[in-house]
């Protein structure tokens, strides 16, 4: 059997990367590099809508139009680079740690790998991609190393070499959404006091169709959950109360071209909800955990942008929070700066983190 061949889930060149993240709704890329100063420096970021139905829950459904999709991008991007890191939803991989003893060469852990993920993967290693890294030493066991495990069936895997490759790219490295974000959002986590070391930070990110929560200590996950909320419910409070179609309102909503009541009609109410809803994707952690609060909420994806809504989020929750603009802090190219979508870069938390692989190890 094959390990995944693509690179690595963790181990990456420093060559040009494109991270190119794959939603209900949308493509988006994005191109990092860095200056003499060794600061990142956004190089090109870019937005390609999908209609509905083309990507159901990171499946894709239409492969040939998403191919399409995918070509207009790197074309709208400006970017010659052809390799390309993307992601797969977490649902549709399997990760576990395990602990194997030191010393073992990397073809000796590899077939030892092999071994212990028959134990956890329910159905046959034959259909299976699998790829491992090696954490460091065992918290609890003298002598054993401990190893992050990560398989997918290989009809996943080939779905997103096969875009990519449709699209004339070179798929080199295949992710975790949630790692991703979490990686992308290391940044903003820094700027908190003592570089948010030891605090739990929830890191929620708003989609079109529904949203997730992450629970963050010291970069490890350690909840997850999704919630039936998202930017959608705002566009279909827009159709209903203006008495327009779905795709005008959505077009409205994004255009700022809404009447002069929106505001207080559809979009306060609206993120009052949102509020309600984020509290308690919270009281959700607090039941099934030990623990009662957290120390920050970090709020991204494309819904994040609504002005005031980390407020709304404050006053529903009492707890610290924050809009993250993965972008923030980053120098910008020329065609970065000339991008409008840079006004839209909380929805690009997934892309930033899978180009920010150009420079892990």
């Amino acid at each position: 059997m094959d390990l995944i061949s693509l690179g690595s889930l963790f181990s990456r060149e420093p060559a040009p990367l494109l991270g190119i993240d794959i939603s209900s709704t949308t493509l988006k890329l994005v191109e990092l590099g860095r200056n003499r100063a060794g600061e990142l420096v956004l190089e090109h970021c870019a937005m390609e809508p999908l209609e509905r139905g083309w990507v159901t829950e990171g499946n894709v459904e239409k492969f040939d139009e998403v191919a399409d999709a995918m070509r207009r991008l790197v074309k709208k991007s400006g970017s010659r680079t052809k390799n390309v890191a993307m992601a797969l939803p977490g649902s549709a991989v399997i990760t576990k740690k395990i602990n194997l003893p030191a010393g073992m060469t990397d073809d000796e852990l590899e077939v030892q790998v092999e071994s212990e993920a028959a134990q956890y993967i329910p159905f046959p290693l034959a259909e299976v991609s699998l790829d491992f890294c090696v954490i460091g030493p065992s918290p609890n066991l003298p002598d054993y190393v401990e190893v992050l495990l990560a398989a997918s069936r290989k009809e996943k895997v080939s779905d997103r070499q096969g875009l990519a490759e449709a699209a004339g790219l070179n798929p080199v490295v295949l992710d975790v959404e949630s790692f991703a974000s979490r990686l992308a959002a290391s940044r903003v986590i820094d700027t908190l006091p003592n570089r948010g070391h030891n605090m739990l930070i929830a890191l929620f990110e708003v989609g079109s169709q529904s949203s997730s929560l992450q629970v963050i200590r010291n970069e490890e996950m350690i909840y997850e959950r999704d919630q039936n909320f998202g930017g959608a419910q705002l566009t279909n409070q827009i159709a209903r109360h203006y008495g327009m179609p779905f795709d005008e309102a959505e077009a409205k909503k994004r255009h700022g071209a809404l009447p002069s009541d929106y505001r207080e009609a559809v979009l306060s109410p609206f993120m009052e909800d949102m509020g309600q809803d984020i509290g308690r994707a919270l009281q959700f952690f607090f039941t099934s955990t030990p623990h009662n609060k957290v120390d920050h909420v970090l709020i991204s994806g494309g819904s994040a942008a609504l002005p005031g809504l980390d407020v709304a989020v404050m006053n529903q929750t009492s707890f610290p929070c924050k809009i993250v603009n993965p972008f923030d802090g980053m120098a910008l190219s020329a065609a970065a700066q000339a991008n409008k979508a840079m006004a839209e870069g909380t929805a690009y938390l997934v892309a930033t983190g899978l180009a920010m692989r150009r420079f892990t190890s």
